[in-house]
């Protein structure tokens, strides 16, 4: 008898560092921006007065304390949960892992709907999950969930993943639509006798839009939501992230939380941060600011930049070809967009960050001097592959920025 090693699962791959690109094209490190993290230009002030002052929660001599008491607190007045509602993780990332320890058994089914976030495949496939991948609508529907195949393909899954507002396209679902799958899979669920599919909404962006599905969590047991520091409270060094429902589904989260994950300095930061939301609230107003100047930069460049609520713009470069000339020559001039590979659903496009308005405005410029010689590159020009991978190629099932 042989045995035949199974295939390797889809597994983390970081992005490339401002080192490598400043390298690979002659540049400093200071030259390089990164636009293709969907992170903030700089952290709050508070993290300085509070580095500066050096006082934490305990010593750093040691451990964080194992409830993360006062982190669990301000969350859940933020969140406007109880404390038995919340659980803290290292990102979201870490979240998104322990859903999937918690609710996903080997050889059990995960729906994906694509193009998203590619960590959902992965955490599936490290849990020794089955991907069924479900095409979103297009994007003159505005890449919505294609509800009708999203209930048929829960029917036998254990588990679906969802992002609202959704990466890489930065569009929400429409008003009602995800209460409405959740009620299908429900329903469904009681009509043939068995417990619905765990729903988990990772909610990275929620903040740039002020809707969230945390207030409906406990008409529906199976939704667990993801929130995270990292995105519009400009803290995503500090890994912390959150997950969210009802007492009983979010008990079996908490079973996979690991010791000791968050650090003192981020428990102590992230706790302050949320009580005191005055900058994470700056930082959306200065997105709000900025997205429409790079929205009418691509436009007049003649590219077609999707609507989008987050702190990010997927842009339609009209060919793969095209796509990655553009990126070619933004690396060259220390600006690093998200590239997308051959095959993905957005090979067609980069995704830029929002970045501060000085940043904005050299990409602005980049764009401008880009774009004539762009409009020439024809469909059939091959992609090239260093420029590709050194882009931060986003493979889809090779998430390259921590959530």
């Amino acid at each position: 008898m042989t045995w035949a090693e199974p295939g390797p699962p889809a597994s983390y791959s970081w992005e490339a560092t401002d080192e490598g690109v400043a390298t690979r094209f002659g540049l400093t490190v200071g030259q390089i921006v990164r636009f293709d993290l969907n992170t903030s230009p700089a952290p709050p002030a508070l993290l300085g007065e509070m580095l500066a002052a050096g006082t934490f929660e305990t010593s750093l001599s040691e451990y964080p304390p194992g409830d993360y008491r006062r982190l669990v607190e301000a969350a859940a007045e933020r969140y406007g949960v109880g404390t038995d509602e919340v659980v803290p993780g290292a990102g979201a990332d870490e979240i998104l892992d322990m859903a999937a320890k918690a609710f996903l058994r080997a050889g059990e089914r995960a729906v994906v709907p694509v193009p998203t976030y590619a960590m959902y495949r992965v955490v599936t496939e490290q849990r020794g999950g089955v991907v069924v991948p479900v095409p979103r609508l297009g994007p003159d529907e505005g890449f919505a969930l294609d509800l009708p195949a999203m209930r048929e393909a829960a029917r036998d899954a254990a588990l679906v993943w969802l992002c609202n507002p959704n990466n890489p396209t930065g569009a929400e679902e429409p008003e009602g639509a995800i209460e409405a799958l959740l009620d299908t899979i429900k329903a469904d669920a009681a009509a043939e006798g068995r417990d619905p599919a765990a729903v988990v909404v990772d909610e990275a962006y929620a903040e740039f839009t002020g809707r969230s599905l945390i207030g409906i969590r406990s008409s529906y047991p199976n939704l667990v939501v993801v929130r995270t520091a990292s995105k519009a409270y400009a803290l995503a060094g500090l890994r912390v992230g959150f997950a969210i429902a009802a007492p009983a589904s979010l008990a079996r989260v908490a079973l996979y939380r690991p010791p000791g994950s968050i650090g003192t300095i981020s428990e102590t930061v992230v706790t302050r941060a949320l009580r005191e939301p005055a900058a994470m609230l700056a930082n959306v107003a200065r997105v709000a600011a900025e997205r429409p100047r790079l929205l009418a930069a691509f436009e007049t460049a003649g590219w077609r930049p999707y609507p989008s609520v987050a702190c990010f713009v997927l842009v339609d470069l009209g060919s793969a070809a095209r796509a990655s000339f553009v990126a070619g020559q933004l690396l060259r001039r220390g600006i690093v967009p998200r590239t997308f590979s051959a095959g993905h659903p957005a090979e067609r496009c980069l995704r830029l960050t929002v970045r501060a308005p000085q940043e904005n405005e050299r990409l602005i410029e980049a764009i401008a001097q880009i774009a004539p010689e762009a409009a020439r590159v024809t469909a059939h020009l091959d992609p090239d592959p260093a420029t590709t991978r050194l882009a931060s190629e986003a493979a889809q099932p090779v998430p390259k920025e921590p959530a």
